[in-house]
């Protein structure tokens, strides 16, 4: 059965016009040989004829060769398979037909055509086979001939539009297919004629006449057709639907590009608007993003559905169109918009369930209203279909995103579910955003309430300050400055940083801005002031366990401080810095140096003594106290925190050179040229100019330590005060004087000095070469003596002991009365 099932193979797809002839006599042996067959199997016609036949094949099919050779000389004739072997001992598949002859002379012979099926692929399937083939594929086939025009298609190809075989004759690509880019099929066809090189897998995308609505994507292969001898006769091509693997693909891309664009901030509103952005046009032709105003605010959103009935407020959060004229229905960023109560919008809030139309009622009102505009159908805004999914997460619904249409192909299921995809990624965004607003602001107004609202007045410096915080991907920081006044006139000058960000941050700033203070009121000097704040920030770490366990973000640990005095009597400048920045001068020519200032340990982390440097300042010098992320503009190292060079520093330099003479808009000028609108780092800028009393508002008595000097004390005192018109002050001035010098004479030893200073306060002071601070009593009724200090904290506005090299200093301070001139 296996014999004659492959005979008729061979019968059905033998071409004589292509077999090679040779001559076989009655036994078999070859007795002619052609060109023909030498080609075919490389032996010359010297080494073929006078062998037998078998020889010429491999082993297998040799032993047949009797046999056959028997049938056919009995006046049958063969047709089949055999494999040959080559010259060069590769095997060689041929169809074989032996056919028994008579030549002129009366003698026989057999006639062996041979057909090589490497060169003939699919020979040895039948006709109807290759037919049923070709008609039978799903996959769409044509040719066309040398002028593109079509010559012959099947069937598989009408379900691509463009009507049966017949109809397709004689017409080329774009007459058949006006919503593909026929331009570019053909050019590939071109391509093809002129060099023979096969195109595979050309994807075509577009509008087919098979769906004239919806897009449609097609993969293309382009073969040449040549003739026998070679000549280009036309193109034989395939088409494959693959719309779905298209618009797979499309999902993918889309949500993939949706991963990398949406929530790259912690802002609800860019947020929103990222989510617009990513969707136009790839999904649809306008979208708008609607959210609860309390979201906006960062607030939480109550579980269930809206309250009160009418009309449902829905914010403004995001919004983009694909045409020009449609943007004529959008409303500013932030605009609350009323809803229908019953309107689709309105319905997916309430429920959380998304909604689809994919033909909207052309004569339909759109569902809200802008402010101030006027009602408008679907039809004057040209939108055709719609889907609405609500924005949910964590089980709340924080608003909704509606998709609109305004071309002919309609949204479908597969858009509702990649929409939905899109609108739950953004939607935890969203949410976080929403969170950290929250935690932002709480932030921030705690931050700007432990922050000075105003600087307070005095005489010594003129001040101005800029704090920027951070961006939000960032969070809030906790750097800080602070103006203190202390006594004598003098000023301090603080600026500090706190590592961490968020509400733990400004916390700790908020406690070390109280520490300072506190510190500041005892007037120590600033190297012992950032010795205490040390030892503070090293017992709040022992206490609290942040000092390894990173449990507490805002930790003191690790915070820099820089702490300045400046007397504006004498011009003289004391400063010291625990892992800070030196502070910037600008002197009054506009020259700028900065500080060559020991930089101490940051706060906590132990090390070597802080150490202060002493030096005056002409009147008019700036000051510029800063943190560090003003060095670095507010960008990050990459160890996370900011890393000043000496760039940096020179950055700086030509920044405050060139600053404006007014110190307020000099101050915010500085920052906003070193440091973009939402740094990586929060700033602080403390600037001071400095000033100096006149002579005139200062007077100065060195007096011997004997009891009756007390009288002239007070005398001396009050011609003072007259001659700056302070005869109001005169009475308490002298109690204070009186009090003052008799306990300087009475508790130490040496000369006294007697100060009266007029500033925006009087301040009395009294220098003695004692160490002991004194201490207020409240004696009893019958106690002659120990009224003196208690007196004067009954007379003063504020008094209080500050140390100085060669003693101390008892000073009080009265308000005036009159302001001054």
């Amino acid at each position: 059965m296996g014999g004659h099932k492959e005979q008729d193979v061979a019968r059905q797809g033998f071409d004589v016009a292509d077999a090679v002839p040779l001559l076989l006599d009655p036994h078999g042996m070859v007795s002619s040989w052609t060109a023909g067959a030498e080609r075919l199997l490389g032996y010359r016609a010297a080494e073929a004829v006078g062998r037998k036949f078998a020889e010429l094949l491999v082993p297998e099919d040799a032993e047949r060769v009797p046999d056959l050779v028997e049938r056919c000389r009995s006046g049958g004739d063969w047709a089949g398979l055999l494999t040959a072997r080559h010259q060069d001992g590769r095997p060689v598949a041929v169809m074989v037909r032996i056919t028994p002859t008579v030549e002129p002379r009366g003698r026989s012979s057999l006639l062996v055509l041979l057909s090589e099926l490497a060169d003939a692929p699919g020979w040895d399937m039948s006709r109807a086979m290759l037919e049923q083939m070709v008609t039978g594929t799903p996959i769409g086939i044509a040719i066309v001939d040398t002028e593109l025009r079509f010559v012959w298609s099947n069937a598989a190809l009408e379900q691509f539009g463009g009507g049966p075989a017949g109809r397709r004759l004689g017409l080329r690509f774009a007459d058949i297919q006006p919503g593909l880019d026929a331009e570019a099929v053909e050019e590939r066809m071109r391509h093809v004629l002129d060099t023979g090189e096969q195109v595979v897998g050309y994807e075509l995308v577009g509008r087919a006449r098979s769906a004239p609505l919806r897009e449609t994507a097609h993969v293309l292969s382009f073969t040449r057709l040549d003739d026998a001898r070679g000549r280009p006769k036309g193109v034989y091509y395939t088409v494959v639907d693959v719309t779905e693997r298209h618009r797979a693909r499309q999902r993918l891309a889309l949500l993939d590009r949706a991963g990398k664009h949406i929530g790259r901030s912690l802002d609800v509103l860019r947020t929103a608007q990222e989510l617009a952005d990513v969707t136009v046009p790839e999904l649809a032709d306008y979208v708008v993003v609607e959210l609860l105003e309390p979201v906006l605010r960062g607030a939480e959103v109550q579980p269930g559905p809206p309250t009160g009935s009418g009309r449902v407020p829905l914010c403004r959060a995001g919004d983009r169109s694909l045409h020009e004229d449609l943007p004529r229905a959008a409303v500013e960023t932030g605009t609350v918009l009323w809803y229908l109560a019953d309107s689709p919008p309105v319905r997916c809030l309430t429920t959380g369930r998304s909604w689809l139309q994919e033909r909207l009622d052309p004569l339909a009102l759109a569902w809200a209203t802008p402010p101030g505009g006027r009602e408008s159908t679907f039809l004057e805004l040209g939108l055709r279909s719609a889907m609405i999914v609500p924005v949910r997460a964590r089980g709340v619904t924080l608003g909704i995103t509606a998709f609109f249409r305004r071309r002919h192909d309609p949204f479908t299921e597969d858009d509702l579910h990649l929409a939905e995809d899109l609108v739950s990624r953004a939607a935890v965004c969203v949410d976080n955003a929403r969170r950290y607003t929250r935690e932002r602001d709480a932030a921030l107004v705690l931050q700007r309430s432990l922050l000075p609202r105003r600087l307070p007045e005095q005489d010594a410096v003129e001040v101005s300050a800029c704090y920027r915080p951070a961006d939000e991907l960032t969070g809030l920081g906790g750097d800080w400055y602070d103006l203190i006044p202390l006594s004598g006139a003098r000023v301090a000058l603080v600026v500090g940083e706190v590592p961490g960000h968020g509400i733990d941050a400004a916390a700790a700033m908020g406690r070390l801005r109280t520490a300072v203070r506190t510190l500041a009121a005892i007037d120590l000097p600033p190297e012992e002031v950032l010795a205490h704040l040390d030892d503070l920030a090293s017992r709040l770490a022992r206490d609290e366990g942040d000092g390894e366990s990173g449990d507490f973000p805002g930790r003191s640990v690790g915070s820099g401080c820089l702490y300045v005095v400046y007397d504006p009597v004498t011009g003289q400048c004391t400063m010291a810095a625990a892992g800070h920045p030196a502070p910037a001068v600008v002197a009054p020519d506009g020259t700028v140096a900065f500080v060559d200032l020991p930089q101490g340990p940051a706060l906590g982390v132990g090390g070597p003594p802080f150490e202060a440097v002493e030096l005056t300042l002409a009147e008019g010098s700036t000051l510029a106290l800063h943190t560090d992320g003003l060095l670095t503009g507010g960008k990050p190292s990459p160890d996370g925190r900011p890393s000043p060079d000496e760039t940096d520093r020179e950055r700086l330099r030509q920044a405050l050179r060139g600053s404006a003479t007014a110190l307020e808009p000099s101050c915010r000028a500085v920052v906003d040229m070193l440091v973009p609108a939402r740094p990586y780092d929060d700033v602080a800028l403390l600037m001071a100019r400095t000033k100096r009393l006149a002579p005139g508002r200062i007077a100065v008595w060195d007096l011997p330590a004997d009891p009756a000097v007390v009288a002239e004390a007070r005398r001396t005192s009050t011609r003072q005060l007259a001659r700056w018109g302070l005869d109001d002050l005169v009475f308490t001035t002298e109690l204070v004087v009186s009090e003052l010098v008799t306990n300087a004479i009475r508790h130490a030893g040496g000369p006294v000095r007697l100060r009266l200073i007029h500033e925006r306060a009087l301040v009395c002071e009294v220098f003695d070469g004692g160490a002991t601070a004194p201490h207020l009593r409240h004696p009893r009724a019958m106690d002659e003596g120990g009224r003196g200090l208690l007196l004067v904290s009954q007379l003063a506005q504020r008094w209080g002991t500050r140390f100085v090299p060669e003693g101390k200093i008892i000073w009080a301070e009265q308000p005036l009365t009159e302001p001054l001139g």
